[in-house]
């Protein structure tokens, strides 16, 4: 049997951590921190690396944390001691390990290998912890991959199929929260990889906004013409490439002319270059690429949009 592999059933669990099964199944269900293998009766089945988790959670609990704040400090990997890197270790390992795992099978064109890799990675992580540690890893190894030559393009498509295609499963299943502004993503002209907006939107399900998301190849006028029929508070503009980067410069600028009440943000990699005067110019537009810059960012804007 595998540290991956179901081994407790609740009851157990409960008895070797000392938490009642209803207070597992209420971290479980608001936190999401792991997803227990379920057997043929439909009953949960923990593994080692469940164990570990959840164990270190307990322990932070008793020293005065809330669930919240061990669940921030867990997804974060904020953990200071040699006994509590040792505790949760192999599962931070893990996650690395199968980001490796993943990517060579997705290179070998094993897709079936591939999509049990990610399950495994599903049924032990929480959704935030896959998205940002191994598919957004992924994503950034694949592209450098791409760009340094040492894979072909069809490698690069076949990859961001499978990655597209398991984020917007995970996308479709996220509740929205009405009470948020509506937001519209898409690529900015000339760009053709979307999975980093895709990402990005995905965090933003995640927090609750409804999304319109576009995606890569839209024409101007047609950004323009959604906006106009939908109405979003909020317009988020990737750019990756730099050469692309003067033209999304310039519809940021239009569209802010032409839409008072529309909030506008831009991310992506030829974000990051920018310099001198034109950085300054439009720095409270760039969203940055790490999730605590996002965090910020979208926080930021909402106090200005709800006063």
């Amino acid at each position: 049997m595998t540290m991956s592999e179901g081994k407790y059933n609740i009851k157990a669990v409960s008895k070797k951590l000392g938490i009642q099964p209803g207070t597992l199944r209420a971290w479980e269900r608001r936190y999401n921190i792991i997803s227990p293998i379920r057997n043929e009766a439909g009953h949960r089945l923990y593994s080692e690396e469940h164990m570990a988790i959840l164990k270190w959670l307990v322990q932070k609990t008793e020293q005065g944390f809330t669930i919240s704040q061990a669940v921030e400090l867990l997804e974060n990997g904020n953990v200071s001691t040699e006994s509590e890197t040792l505790d949760i270790g192999m599962g931070r390992d893990r996650a690395h390990l199968l980001a490796d795992e993943i990517l060579e099978a997705l290179l070998a064109f094993d897709e079936n290998k591939a999509q049990d890799l990610l399950n495994q990675a599903f049924s032990v992580f929480s959704i935030d912890k896959v998205v940002h540690d191994i598919l957004a890893q992924l994503l950034v190894r694949v592209g450098e991959l791409w760009e340094n030559e040492k894979i072909t393009i069809a490698h690069e498509h076949f990859t961001t199929a499978f990655l597209r295609s398991r984020i917007g499963m995970i996308f479709h299943t996220l509740p929205v929260d009405g009470y948020l502004p509506k937001v519209m993503a898409v690529c900015s002209s000339g760009e053709y990889h979307e999975l980093g907006l895709l990402i990005f939107t995905l965090y933003l399900r995640r927090k609750g906004f409804e999304v319109i998301y576009l995606g890569s190849s839209i024409p101007e006028d047609d950004i323009e013409i959604v906006l106009e029929d939908t109405a979003p508070k909020i317009l988020f503009l990737s750019c990756t490439l730099m050469a692309n980067l003067p033209r999304c410069l310039d519809l940021i600028d239009r569209l802010d002319n032409k839409f008072q009440d529309l909030t506008i943000g831009v991310g992506g990699a030829a974000t990051a270059r920018l310099q001198g005067e034109k950085r300054q110019a439009y720095t409270s537009y760039v969203v940055g690429d790490k999730k605590e810059e996002w965090d910020e960012w979208i926080k930021n804007k909402l106090q200005k949009i709800t006063t």
